[in-house]
């Protein structure tokens, strides 16, 4: 009989079976973060079409847009209310709307808890699934906040009133003499460093005009009130950092390469940050610029 010889790995071929099962280990999650940033990027999208419906569906009711912010200089019953409030009742919230309109018809201030106690809620349509604090309420002293990844398109800025959703704007389709394919409605914009930018229900913004909250400008000013250390702007269409205070001044995502927005005639498109020339064009509802979309 023959003697079977048992031969152990070597130390080398060891070490090349550990390094290939550590490169396909490192493919595979590449793969899965891939694939999740995809899912996480047509689910933002899917939220943006919905709002962008409720919108449409909202100025079939009432033949306006809502207001981007209630303000009338204290006057409005729903002071510093949101648009994204004022659509409840078209994403399926109607209870949350109710809840609103009793709270603001006992206490006009709308960090008073009770009887604000929507003020806390998330709506899982305005968070964007890239962003994980958006995902649960943020916590100011003993106040629980609701945040939102989307904010309606002021114009170029807070000053201008030339986009669709503004401080007691009352836009019509037939005021969007662009066209409603080239005239954004809403964008991405994650909350601010600090959580104190971003909330969904009811926000001052900068000025009370929601600006920064509820609205922004696609060439937003800083007016030192939230951003100090930012420099004045105007702010452009870049990337930016969830660490970085002064990001809550444009438009951005947690997407690579650019952010979603959706349009006044209800499509939702990617745009990448190379078209942030097109992005005051895109953004004011009668400019008459010309503009190709790429």
């Amino acid at each position: 009989m023959h003697r079977l010889d048992r031969r152990a790995f070597t130390l080398i071929e060891l070490l090349v079976v550990v390094a290939i099962i550590g490169i396909l280990a490192g493919l595979t999650l590449a793969g899965v973060q891939r694939v999740r940033s995809v899912a996480a990027r047509i689910e933002c999208s899917n939220n943006l079409k919905q709002i962008a419906l409720a919108l449409q569906h909202y100025h079939g009711l009432y033949r306006v847009f809502p207001p981007g912010c209630s303000y009338q200089d204290g006057r409005d019953p729903h002071p510093h209310m949101s648009w994204m409030t004022r659509l409840l009742p078209l994403i399926e919230h109607e209870a949350i709307w109710r809840e609103a309109e009793q709270a603001f018809a006992k206490e006009a201030f709308f960090l008073k808890v009770p009887p604000h106690t929507a003020l806390g809620r998330v709506i899982p349509i305005y968070t964007c699934p890239a962003d994980d604090r958006s995902g649960a309420p943020a916590h100011r002293g003993n106040l629980q906040i609701g945040l939102t990844s989307y904010l309606g398109v002021n114009g170029i800025d807070q000053f201008t009133h030339d986009g669709i959703l503004y401080v007691d704007s009352r836009v019509r389709i037939a005021d969007v003499s662009d066209g409603t394919s080239h005239t954004l409605l809403v964008g991405e914009r994650p909350p601010s460093a600090d959580l104190i930018l971003g909330w969904w229900y009811a926000g001052w913004g900068q000025r009370k005009n929601g600006s920064g909250d509820s609205v922004l400008g696609v060439r937003e000013l800083n007016s030192d009130v939230y951003g100090p250390g930012c420099f004045p702007g105007p702010y452009y269409f870049v990337a930016g950092k969830f660490s970085n205070q002064c990001d809550a001044f444009h438009f951005w995502s947690p997407h690579s390469g650019g952010a979603n927005f959706a349009f006044v005639d209800g499509s939702v498109r990617f745009l990448s940050y190379s078209t942030d020339a097109l992005m005051p064009a895109l953004a004011t509802r009668a400019g008459g610029e010309p503009v190709a979309i790429p």
